[in-house]
């Protein structure tokens, strides 16, 4: 098993540090096991999305140095991604998927995250922060 982690500030300018970190660790490791780049992509993407989500929602009322904590580990069959935020906790399978060719304010995060990966769960850690775990089989 191989482990990363990263901790930001929670503000937005600070994504492409965070995609960066995980590149490199995609570089380092993932090609090595035969993950394809599109593979790798939708996982920056998933991340991306869980980062901005952790940013513009859970953190929308705290302050920029409010840190948010990302971990990636990975295994010989499927990649986590962590990431740990202080806001508010919420059950996002209360948000309905928007229905094809209707408009709906807000959920396209929670839709897309779903079609990226194989599974999303949001649930809260016993040190009161929210926890967002992304996985993804090889």
């Amino acid at each position: 098993m191989q482990q990363d982690h990263l901790t930001v500030n929670s503000e937005l300018k600070l994504l492409n540090k965070v995609q960066q970190w995980f590149e490199e660790f995609s570089l380092k490791y993932l090609s090595h096991l035969g993950w394809s780049e599109t593979q790798v992509y939708r996982l920056n993407l998933a991340l991306a999305e869980g980062f901005t989500n952790a940013v513009r929602h859970a953190h929308r009322a705290l302050p920029p140095e409010t840190t948010i904590d990302i971990e990636v580990s990975l295994w010989s069959d499927r990649l986590e991604i962590r990431i740990w935020d202080h806001g508010h906790p919420f059950d996002p399978n209360a948000i309905a998927e928007p229905e094809p060719g209707t408009l709906q304010v807000g959920g396209y995060g929670w839709f897309l995250l779903r079609r990226l990966v194989d599974r999303v769960v949001y649930e809260r850690s016993d040190d009161n922060r929210n926890c967002l775990v992304i996985l993804k089989y090889l």
